[in-house]
């Protein structure tokens, strides 16, 4: 049985600013089955209030409470333990953290900076970690499907290498954790085992997915998926489909 639906963005939504075809009009068959769509993404490059009105241009209205990303989970989980970030991000996620200097702990925030990776800036992460700051990964992805359509080293590899240097385990507040995708529903009043996951990485999407328990994941050979890739994590997604149109036509065949 689902009653209600997890969508990826990059690479299942959209590529870039450019919807991936059909994708818009799926989202609009979902809503019309009354389906609760909650939009998961592990982007750690743009703030909340961009990726909100960059699916509103591409034609996908989302509400604010629709949305959840690894950032808006690590300003939450520094206010409950107290703690000011030492931000190792993008640039324009930066302002997503205003407000939490005043923290008597320290936390070193870790996501996809982009350029601002380098030896100075990691290196400072990790004397933080070696005096005893929290370790916070916004997510641990391999990859990401870059503009050129390439893919492109992720923040998962930084991560590991404080994680290495530092001999501390990060805490992960984005996809692949259990917290993050049973977080996701807690408003919907739907049980995980009632839920399913449509997304482009197997890895972090779809073997996250399945291991948090949810009852189906949908793997889209769009975005970053590369052929096989649902024969290389455990567990293996439910089916395997052309893109976010074929996963709807799955999902409202499904029971409910």
């Amino acid at each position: 049985m689902i009653r209600a639906v997890l969508l990826d963005l990059a690479g299942v939504v959209y590529d870039g600013d450019t919807p991936i075809p059909g994708a818009v009009a799926a989202v609009e068959r979902l809503r019309k089955a009354g389906l609760p769509l909650r939009f998961v993404s592990n982007t750690t490059r743009s703030p909340r209030h961009r990726i909100i009105a960059q699916l509103g241009a591409l034609g996908v209205e989302v509400a604010d409470e629709e949305l959840l990303t690894p950032a808006r989970a690590a300003v939450e989980w520094l206010r409950r333990h107290g703690s000011r970030p030492h931000l190792l991000v993008h640039p324009d996620l930066e302002a997503e953290f205003s407000g939490l200097e005043g923290g008597k702990g320290r936390a070193v925030v870790v996501g996809d900076a982009g350029e601002a990776f380098d030896y100075a800036s990691l290196n400072r992460a990790f004397r933080e970690l070696v005096v005893g700051a929290d370790f916070l990964a916004l997510a641990t992805n391999r990859t990401f499907k870059d503009a050129d359509g390439e893919l492109s080293l992720d923040a998962g590899a930084f991560v590991a290498a404080l994680e290495f240097a530092s001999r501390r385990s990060p805490v992960v507040l984005g996809k692949p954790s259990p917290d993050f995708f049973h977080s996701s529903l807690a408003d919907s009043n739907c049980p995980a085992a009632d839920a399913v996951m449509v997304g482009d990485d197997a890895e972090s999407d779809i073997a996250g997915a399945l291991s948090a328990g949810l009852g189906a994941a949908l793997l889209v050979r769009t975005g970053k998926y590369r052929p096989d890739d649902e024969t290389r994590f455990d567990p293996a997604p439910t089916a395997v489909v052309d893109d976010l149109a074929a996963a709807t036509d799955w999902i409202l065949k499904a029971p409910r």
